[in-house]
């Protein structure tokens, strides 16, 4: 069978669950799993013969996708901040929104360090000349960067789900200790593979943390310089509004608040960060957009307290410093 004729069962088989626009996309991710051609490949390539295997993955595709299981859970794998992570059926599958709270943490500690950065050691020992060797003629000696990737900085991440904000906070600020926690094992499993992937470091711990007490996380350091999470916050009388694709195949724990307090992963941080949270400290969370003013009411007694909205206008992201 030729590829446009797999293109066409795609689009025949899928056309009253999706878009035309959403069957091309999905037609597209597809294909570069399963045959490795790129969008301006799949152009060149229509009469391409698929092999027995490769059709029988389409086959399959097909299925899963007709119960309207995620495309990201059917490959087992998602692209976020521009890298892979490996996903399943116990993490939740990231979302935009939490790349633009990435965004907010990577520059505020890049904002933070270049105010202790030392620019030029030449202006106490004296100009040194270039070394000739050094192809874009600048002497890294005379130079001392207290930039991202030294910063010694203690990150705490709650409710790590599959390990992409710890990952990517490693990947900047390689020099930084960083802890995650989550009350999945599952969840933690699929978090350790992402890291090990990505051979970065990072300590996570299996822990309750509403019912556990912050002193008990296995960690060395009771204060910490950034605390940052996406917790559950979808609030249980939300139920009926979130997609049945989403609350079918996503792990329920992860999206809804345990109780009918929407808040209450936000009151336990705000509370937590009064004594966890270092001196000029900065906590990162991604939130409810309906309960943006009360979410951030919960941290007015902090130096600085402010909430952002996301690119699409909602209120996404509260910004503290202590």
């Amino acid at each position: 069978m030729k590829l446009s004729e797999i293109k066409a069962i795609f689009q025949n088989e899928l056309s009253e669950l999706y878009s035309k626009s959403e069957i091309e996309e999905l037609f597209s991710i597809f294909c570069e799993s399963f045959l490795e051609l790129n969008k301006i490949q799949l152009r060149h390539n229509r009469d391409k013969d698929i092999s027995e295997i490769d059709l029988k993955k389409f086959s399959e595709a097909i299925s899963e996708l007709k119960t309207g299981k995620p495309f990201q859970q059917i490959l087992g794998e998602t692209e976020f901040y521009g890298m892979k992570f490996f996903v399943n059926k116990h993490v939740l599958i990231p979302r935009p929104e939490t790349e633009e709270l990435l965004e907010l943490a990577i520059n505020k500690i890049q904002e933070k360090s270049k105010k202790n950065q030392i620019i030029d050691v030449g202006q106490f020992e004296g100009p040194r000349e270039p070394q000739p060797d050094n192809a874009n003629g600048f002497d890294q000696a005379n130079s001392i960067t207290l930039g991202p990737s030294n910063i010694p900085l203690k990150i705490l991440d709650i409710g790590t789900g599959s390990g992409i904000i710890p990952i990517i906070l490693k990947k900047y600020f390689p020099e930084a200790q960083i802890f995650a926690i989550d009350i999945s094992k599952d969840a933690l499993d699929i978090a350790k593979k992402n890291a090990n992937f990505h051979k970065t470091e990072i300590k996570f711990i299996q822990k309750d943390y509403l019912n556990e007490v912050f002193d008990s996380i296995q960690t060395d350091n009771k204060v910490f310089d950034i605390i940052i999470s996406n917790p559950p916050y979808i609030g249980i009388e939300e139920n009926p509004e979130i997609e049945d694709s989403v609350k079918g195949f996503e792990p329920d724990i992860a999206l809804f608040s345990p109780t009918s307090d929407a808040l209450i992963f936000y009151r336990k941080i705000a509370e937590d960060s009064k004594n966890h949270l270092a001196e000029n400290g900065m906590v990162f969370l991604e939130i409810n957009q309906k309960l943006g003013k009360e979410t951030l009411e919960l941290f007015q007694n902090f130096s600085e307290a402010e909430l952002l909205k996301d690119i699409s206008g909602n209120n996404r992201m509260i910004f503290v410093r202590k």
